[in-house]
């Protein structure tokens, strides 16, 4: 890994990791969904502008539209609803953490859908890993005041759980449409914006504009860097290091989340946020460690 790339890795890591800071500050002034509209709105342009100086949009993928439609709704519109809607109802840090788990939910859908993972017994213990953390950070078990939102970590994990199904949803319909990340990503981001002017309630929305640092977050933490920018750096990455090495990025923003949100916003850091990182992070580690296969096996997929 170059110079480059590695500082396009802790970008990536970093802008992923202060979203949820963001999200959280901008909950206190306008609703979740009103985020989102926001968030993809300022994400849109950079990514508009890169498709139209590439000439990656093409009138010949008009017949994939309901397959984009699919992806609007399941990587972007529920994605970041959900989570905005966690966030607003948890710590930041917390909201982090929990976003750890999406490469669990991916495997899950993965293996029933796709039938594609090896279910093994170094992948069961990674599962069972990463739900220990999240049940552990969770405490569904208190009932006391201490107790977080319930209610917000089933907001998390569904958000987990749609970006889960998306990537299996790319898999199998769009992975072999020969349409290049960049068509692929204003595709998605368009229709979600088209989706969310649609169904968001404006009332109030200019609220977000009393507090110039919550403002300023939403409009270039989460737009601007946290999706626009994001999305053209992860694919970078993909290009440079391939999808599996690109997708270890995810190990660094629940590390962020809680550094950022203890540092910028006195939250809670104890030992039950701290390993139940860990026990997320180890079980997606496990997960993502290849299974022990023939070369043909392996050669095969490569191909796929």
């Amino acid at each position: 890994m170059n110079s480059k790339t590695a500082a396009a890795f802790a970008f990536l890591g970093i802008i992923w990791g202060t979203n949820f800071i963001f999200m959280r500050q901008a909950s206190e002034w306008i609703s979740p969904v009103q985020i989102v509209f926001l968030r993809v709105l300022c994400g849109f342009v950079p990514i508009a502008v890169m498709a139209w100086m590439q000439k990656a949009v093409r009138r010949e993928h008009l017949k994939y539209t309901g397959h984009f439609l699919v992806m609007a709704l399941l990587a972007t519109v529920i994605y970041y609803w959900a989570f905005a809607s966690g966030t607003s109802l948890l710590l930041s840090g917390v909201s982090g953490v929990l976003s750890g788990a999406i490469p669990l939910f991916s495997f899950i859908v993965a293996a029933i859908f796709l039938r594609q993972e090896k279910i093994t017994v170094m992948r069961l213990c990674g599962l069972m890993l990463g739900f220990a953390g999240v049940i552990l950070i969770a405490k569904p078990w208190q009932v006391s005041g201490e107790s977080i939102s319930l209610a917000g970590v089933g907001y998390m994990i569904l958000g987990s759980l749609s970006v889960g199904i998306s990537f299996v949803y790319a898999k199998k319909f769009l992975a072999d449409k020969q349409i290049a990340p960049l068509a692929l990503t204003t595709y998605q981001i368009g229709l979600a914006l088209v989706i969310l002017a649609c169904i968001t309630p404006f009332t109030g929305i200019t609220a977000i504009a009393q507090d110039s640092t919550a403002s300023l977050g939403l409009i270039i933490g989460l737009g601007l860097l946290g999706t626009g920018v994001a999305y053209l750096t992860y694919y970078y990455l993909i290009l440079n290091l391939g999808a599996v090495v690109a997708s270890s990025v995810t190990y660094i923003p629940p590390v962020v989340a809680l550094i950022v949100g203890f540092l910028a916003a006195n939250e809670q850091l104890g030992v039950t946020e701290i390993l139940s990182m860990v026990l997320i992070m180890s079980g997606v580690f496990l997960l993502q460690r290849p299974s022990r296969r023939p070369e043909a096996e392996k050669e095969a997929e490569a191909v796929q």
